[in-house]
């Protein structure tokens, strides 16, 4: 009990004034809107443990693989009702276990005082090398789901290959992370705001990516600041 009440404790270290009241309150904005819209449960769900990811991997705490396991386990569920082939194997054959793998990952690089990652970057060598890598395989898992008649073979491609680098940045804690997760997330809105659209009842679901959009704007400028600290 001391333990669990220790990291909590811990996890809520660092914490902004601006934080701590926007960021409970675009997850009640959600859950009111999912309600309002009569949104599936699982898609809210899903929307609630992603934003919540989210915001932690912003904030460097490593709590935040608790809620991405969650998460990924109901969006594999989404991506699967909704024909995203590409999307459902990224989450369910990649994201579930690279996320255990981070939980290991980032333990061993946390600040002793605040508890929150050591933040890196990567060098411009491997800037070029993780960028051609990510087209030269977009353009393969294109051609792929296309064959398979997915539902949107060029976004569900470009987001799920942009994800698997996303995450590979997330996991060894570069800022490039937050450049890739804009791509993917603005793409992701776009994605799901055209299934909503069609019919699909994932109304949490476009919010949560168009929250997600907005997430990574704010920590890419958030962990340039910091950076920019730390080198001083």
């Amino acid at each position: 009990m001391m333990f669990t009440k220790e990291f909590i404790k811990k996890e809520l270290q660092g914490w902004g004034k601006f934080e701590r009241v926007i960021f409970p309150l675009e997850i009640v904005l959600i859950i009111i809107l999912s309600i309002i819209m009569k949104d599936n449960k699982i898609a809210l769900v899903s929307a609630v443990c992603g934003i919540s990811y989210t915001i932690l991997a912003g904030k460097g705490k490593i709590s935040c693989y608790f809620f991405g396991l969650a998460g990924t386990l109901c969006y594999s569920f989404i991506a699967f009702k909704n024909m995203l082939l590409g999307n459902l194997i990224l989450y369910m054959c990649y994201y579930f276990p690279m996320q255990v793998l981070g939980i290991f990952k980032w333990k061993k690089h946390l600040k002793k005082d605040s508890q929150e990652i050591i933040k890196t970057k990567l060098s411009n060598k491997d800037r070029f090398l993780y960028s051609i890598g990510a087209i030269f395989f977009t353009l393969i898992c294109y051609f792929v789901l296309l064959k398979y008649n997915d539902a949107n073979p060029l976004l569900d491609s470009i987001t799920s290959v942009f994800s698997v680098f996303g995450l590979i940045l997330t996991v060894k804690r570069c800022i490039e992370q937050w450049y890739v997760w804009f791509i993917v997330n603005g793409l992701s809105a776009i994605m799901w705001i055209q299934a909503y659209l069609n019919g699909s009842n994932c109304f949490a679901t476009v919010i949560m990516w168009v929250t997600y959009f907005i997430l990574s704007i704010y920590f890419l400028y958030s962990w340039k600041k910091d950076m920019n600290k730390t080198q001083l």
